[in-house]
């Protein structure tokens, strides 16, 4: 779609991408990253005796994968005629369900807002992060882009 027909969009879901698998060398991957050792992540042991049974993903991690992964591009909005479309933050981001080491996850897009600005359109994308064979979301935040034509 063109810039000018996002508004007709509004309220619409605008992506869903592939399935993800969340692997224990990605999680460990992140720990050293960012520096999160903590042992539900890292220990299996230790973490088969707490709250989740086993490793869980960082809630960072899988709000990270919006970058990439589960993008809304890359879950298929494809913007025709943009020079760039960057990432101007982040509204309301909240981390529902434990994303357990072995679970897929795909995002759901759904656009919020299509507001034109000075040389861009700005849009507001509610993300809903879904975890394969869970009735909740492991994560669900508002992305906002700018879109400049």
């Amino acid at each position: 779609m063109r810039p000018e027909e996002l508004t007709a969009h509004v309220g619409q879901q605008v992506a869903l991408s592939e399935w993800v698998e969340i692997t224990q060398a990605r999680i460990d991957a992140f720990a050293d990253a960012t520096g999160d050792h903590q042992f539900i992540h890292v220990d299996a042991e230790q973490a088969a005796r707490g709250p989740f049974g086993t490793t869980v993903a960082h809630g960072f991690l899988t709000l990270s994968l919006l970058a990439g992964e589960l993008s809304v591009q890359g879950g298929g909005v494809r913007i025709d005629g943009s020079r760039l479309t960057i990432n101007y933050g982040l509204n309301r981001v909240r981390f529902i369900t434990p994303v357990k080491v072995g679970a897929r996850l795909r995002n759901r897009a759904v656009l919020q807002s299509a507001e034109p600005g000075d040389g861009y359109v700005q849009i507001t994308v509610l993300n809903t992060i879904e975890i394969d064979g869970e009735s909740r979301p492991a994560c669900t935040a508002e992305s906002v882009f700018r879109v400049y034509v």
